[in-house]
């Protein structure tokens, strides 16, 4: 279930929002964004989780952070990733507010 929750100008505008869900319509990164609900992961985390390749889980998370979903963030040899503060995740209500409208995982 998808519905508008922002009253930002800036996030209420249709090209914003429109962005945001296509960006997620893929299924590996809608999993990846599922995946880090509940938490930052590092990319080898992901790929298991997910049974990914590297370059192909490469590949979705540039698009995520491109779409400002998710952010990278060095730790030793390693890549982090978590969610971007402008997308709240709600892990016990299975819930992510995109800024512009929520998803809801029934």
């Amino acid at each position: 279930m998808v519905k508008s929750t922002s009253t930002s100008p800036a996030n209420n505008n249709p090209d914003f929002c429109a962005t945001r869900l296509k960006t997620l319509a893929d299924d590996t990164r809608l999993s990846v964004v599922r995946a880090l609900m509940h938490g930052p992961r590092h990319v080898g985390e992901l790929m298991q989780a997910l049974d990914v390749e590297q370059s192909l889980l490469s590949h979705h998370l540039r698009i995520l952070r491109e779409a400002e979903i998710v952010v990278a963030e060095r730790d030793g040899k390693s890549v982090l990733y978590r969610l971007t503060p402008k997308v709240t995740a709600q892990p016990a209500a299975m819930a992510l507010d995109l800024g512009c409208c929520q998803i809801s995982f029934d």
